[in-house]
């Protein structure tokens, strides 16, 4: 990964140097720069650089997630640690957006690209990342372009459907006229591209005045995005922002400073987007914080160096200018705050990555206590946002791996997870009929011997087996107060098999058999001094076939009457 990033960079310091000398001297200073971090080639991590993390083969069948969400990113094949084989892309919101083959890491092959709701957007044949042979398609599976050995007038929608550009292509790239589009076809640029770069044009606001001209590649342009909100004002140059920038968030400075090949690189000021205060001055490199300065409400808190926006090496102090702790090569006793200046987290650091320590929220109260391995993987307690502890165990690719969960300082589960989500353990919970229940937990559903609770007296209500949530097997009912009702057989969550039932003074009502629920086949019955009052066969919950009886105070018998296919004769 990391040769891949330098070699890149080096090929973009050579077209800097064909095109501009002015740049070349900039990012030669970079490249030094680039030169020294090499020296902790061990501690670049891929998910830090690329935004995503890696679970899987190498040579096989693998996933890739977001570090930001865990949310599922890729899942397919890959040779070499590249995408290679058959996969499928999804965005953030899980949705499936390509399917198809990839060779070396790019789409190659057959694909197709979807919209958001499923419909298809595009299918057909890929080289090497871009279209090649192919149809696309609006969201009413209209037909709309046709690639044709990689040229063609293609019209790009985005994922929900609106058009966000629309002109000729060649060799898989744009290349021609071409025209980008704000929300609601508003248009954003209109002119030239030389292989996906803006060469010659005019840029628009979203009130459709010209705002900035390009020309054989150069400018000083204003992006906004997708609604007309102002990102970021700067030196344009062959498709990258180059030079002294200002970013926006909600038309305020973010950041202001120079840039090298679209990142921030060289002297620049960050600012907090609400507060407008300073956070950060000093250097940057390939977009990440290299030497300066952090402060917090206008006051100092940490001087040194940064390793990927991490504190490195340097010194930490308090509001009074006071130090009060350091970092050495990524080594030592750490604070980490807030914008709003509240403690964001405080620990020991090793190799610039945290080893034990207490995060916070933004309300100051306690959000995790513990040790780590690194960024996904740690043991500890987390709290909610009220400060009581919620978990308390092993983290795996930052979920729940092992551990307890606790609700008011009572464990409501004990066990594995799988991909955060419980899988095998002991739980308490509630069930929806205001009971409550105790018991095991196999496969990510209640499973094996159980009890259920009155909600409001903590009786024993049931106890037995369960089969994926449901009553299942050798069971006991109980009334409120604790005396049986029912001792028999479930099945899927109904009364099936033999069965008795009881009196509240434990006397026998009835024995016999059931279907879904229901008195059926073969019975007695009893009232509550222990006379048999009816023998015979019930069906679907009636009296069918049987004798009745009935007994005065003295158990004298008094009549008797006989059932057949349901009529009391």
């Amino acid at each position: 990964m990391l040769e891949k990033i330098k070699s890149k960079y080096i090929l973009k310091i050579v077209i800097m140097n064909l095109c501009d000398k002015a740049k070349f001297k900039l990012i030669m200073v970079n490249k030094k720069m680039f030169n020294k971090l090499n020296l902790n080639l061990n501690l670049l991590d891929y998910k830090i650089v690329s935004g995503k993390y890696f679970i899987g083969q190498k040579n096989g069948m693998g996933k890739e997630y977001s570090s930001i969400d865990n949310a599922l990113l890729y899942e397919g094949e890959y040779i070499d640690g590249k995408k290679c084989g058959y996969g499928k892309e999804y965005n953030l919101l899980g949705k499936l957006i390509f399917d198809g083959k990839y060779i070396n890491g790019k789409k190659n092959g057959r694909g197709k690209e979807y919209f958001n709701d499923g419909k298809i957007k595009f299918e057909g044949i890929y080289f090497f990342g871009t279209k090649y042979n192919g149809k696309g398609y609006d969201k009413t599976n209209k037909l709309i372009y046709e690639i044709k050995e990689g040229n063609g007038y293609i019209y790009e929608l985005d994922n929900f459907g609106y058009l966000i550009y629309e002109g000729e292509y060649l060799n898989g790239k744009k290349n021609g006229k071409g025209k980008e589009y704000y929300y609601k076809d508003k248009i954003k640029f209109q002119g030239i591209y030389l292989n996906d770069i803006k060469m010659n044009g005019i840029g628009y606001d979203i009130n459709n005045e010209a705002i900035y001209e390009i020309k054989e590649g150069k400018g000083h342009i204003k992006e906004y995005d997708y609604f007309g909100n102002l990102q970021y004002e700067g030196e344009y140059l062959y498709g990258e922002i180059n030079g002294y920038v200002k970013e926006y968030n909600n038309h305020t400075i973010i950041y202001e400073g120079d840039y090298a090949n679209g990142k921030r690189s060289g002297n620049g000021k960050e600012y907090n987007k609400k507060s407008k205060e300073l956070i950060y001055e000093g250097e940057y490199f390939h977009g990440f914080k290299r030497k300066g300065r952090l402060y917090i409400n206008n006051k100092l808190e940490f001087e040194g160096e940064f390793l990927f926006n991490k504190k490195w090496s340097g010194k930490g102090y308090d509001n009074k200018g006071n130090i009060i702790y350091e970092v050495i090569n990524g080594n030592g006793n750490v604070k980490e705050y807030f914008n709003n200046g509240k403690i964001n987290f405080i620990g020991e650091m090793k190799d610039g990555k945290k080893l034990k320590g207490v995060e916070y929220r933004f309300n100051g109260k306690k959000k995790f206590e513990g040790e780590y391995k690194d960024e996904k993987e740690f043991k500890g307690i987390s709290f909610d946002k009220k400060g009581k502890k919620i978990f308390e165990g092993e983290y795996l690719n930052g979920k729940k791996f092992k551990g307890k969960e606790y609700n008011k300082d009572e464990i409501i589960f004990e066990g594995n997870y799988i991909n955060g989500k419980r899988w095998n353990g002991k739980i308490k919970t509630n069930f929806n009929d205001n009971s409550k229940f105790e018991g095991e937990y196999k496969n990510g559903k209640i499973n094996g011997k159980g009890k259920e609770y009155s909600y409001f007296n903590d009786y024993i209500t049931y106890e037995g087996e369960y089969l994926d949530g449901q009553r299942n097997g050798n069971f006991k009912v109980y009334y409120d107060k604790g005396s049986l009702i029912f001792e028999g057989e479930y099945l899927r969550g109904k009364l099936n098999g033999k069965g008795k039932e009881y009196y509240t003074n434990g006397v026998l009502l009835f024995e016999g058999e059931y279907l879904d629920g229901q008195r059926n086949g073969n019975c007695k019955e009893y009232n509550n001094k222990g006379e048999l009052i009816f023998e015979g066969e019930y069906l679907k919950g009636k009296k069918w076939n049987g004798k009745e009886k009935a007994y005065d105070n003295k158990g004298k018998l008094l009549v008797e009457k006989e059932y057949c296919k349901g009529i009391k004769k």
